[in-house]
């Protein structure tokens, strides 16, 4: 059995899996083959995966070699062409936005797993990317907005007098809100925490941020961690609430997202325009439209005085511990692939593996994108 390690394209910086972790696969029986300079933007040499036990090859001789190829961004539609008809590929290519993907999956027979389909359960979470990925997002996403407020985040006594704390607002308490918390508390900064999931408030709280209130929220505790679609009502009481802390923060971060669907809107253009000058919104939703109705993603937009960071690949920027992060993640659901015999096998009773295997022999696995696709078929 050959495990391909493939280099990403610029400009994602992150590798899939790391040197450090190749002994455990070759325990599991794999021989594993590392394209060439695969984990160079990550600061991992050639020779790291060499001494590890690895066999360098070029991306030509994996696409057409490995029996599991693995990836973080998805493969364009020629390089699946080159692909075995019975080879295995897993990466992260959100089969829900992705239905072209998905087609070009189901026509070449390939079975293929997106880590970012893998359950929010208790049992999961040592495979589940998208939580490893959102700490280093949260984390970053303070950094680049004190980086660009044009003012401290902590209180300061100087002899030009005292200076203020910053004062953050953020939007969602998922795995990145709750590191952005956490960050924006470190470097000094009043924090509140909006969400629509009263449980977490506990959590918000012991992180040091106030957690502010919107009674009548839609129940979120099926939604593993992700926003749900709520009433107008609530969405009235909510626009009115974030508007108030709106209008006093100097950095807003934003994470809301529903799978599947364009992230809520949020922040509005006039919520924008009562803001401070100098204000900085960090919107971590950028991929899937973005909670603010400015963002554009991947760029920089300023708009009244108010930066606007749509940036949807923060882990890229720390390629160091988020590829390590992410290599865990994928060697923890390896285990779940490859049987005793160390051969590959398909066990579909397993809810993980049956939750993230899109396509198999020509049809959808994924209930969930299952479901996407009878839908988006009824409404045509």
């Amino acid at each position: 059995m050959i495990i391909a390690i493939l280099k990403e394209t610029a400009p994602e910086r992150r590798v899939c899996m790391t040197p450090d972790l190749l002994p455990r696969l070759k325990a599991l029986g794999a021989e594993v083959w590392v394209e060439s300079g695969a984990g160079v933007e990550a600061y991992l040499s050639d020779s790291d995966y060499a001494r590890a036990g690895a066999e360098l090859k070029p991306r030509s001789e994996l696409l057409v070699s490995a029996d599991l190829l693995i990836s973080i961004q998805p493969l364009g539609f020629s390089e699946l062409e080159k692909m075995k008809a019975e080879a295995w590929w897993v990466g992260v290519f959100q089969p829900l936005y992705q239905r072209p993907l998905v087609e070009k999956l189901l026509s070449l027979g390939l079975t293929s797993f997106s880590l970012d389909m893998i359950p929010r359960t208790t049992r999961a979470q040592a495979m589940d990317v998208l939580s490893s990925q959102a700490t280093v997002a949260g984390y970053l996403a303070v950094l680049e907005a004190a980086r660009r407020l044009p003012r401290f985040f902590p209180m300061l006594m100087t002899a030009a007098g005292s200076i203020a704390p910053a004062k953050v607002l953020v939007i969602g308490a998922g795995v990145a809100g709750l590191q952005a918390i956490a960050t924006a508390r470190r470097l000094g900064a009043v924090v509140d925490a909006f969400d629509t999931r009263p449980e977490v408030k506990e959590e918000v709280q012991s992180l040091g941020a106030r957690f502010v209130d919107v009674e009548g929220a839609a129940d979120a505790s099926q939604a593993g961690g992700y926003a749900v679609e709520q009433t107008e009502e609530y969405k009235k009481r909510q626009a009115e609430k974030i508007a108030q802390y709106a209008a006093k923060a100097d950095v807003i971060i934003t994470t809301a997202q529903i799978p599947g669907r364009k992230a809520p809107l949020l922040i509005t253009e006039e919520m924008v325009k009562a803001m401070k000058p100098g204000s900085v919104i960090v919107d971590l939703a950028a991929a899937s439209g973005g909670n603010c109705a400015l963002t554009e993603n991947n760029k920089i937009v300023q708009y009244h005085g108010v930066t606007i960071v749509g940036q949807s690949n923060f882990p890229s920027e720390m390629p160091g511990d988020a590829s390590r992060m992410f290599a865990k993640n994928v060697y923890n659901f390896l285990n779940l692939l490859i049987n005793k015999e160390k051969g590959l096998h398909l066990n579909l009773d397993d809810d993980i593996v049956a939750g993230c295997c899109i396509t198999h022999k020509g049809q959808i696995i994924s209930g969930r994108v299952k479901e996407m696709f009878q839908n988006q078929m009824v409404k045509q």
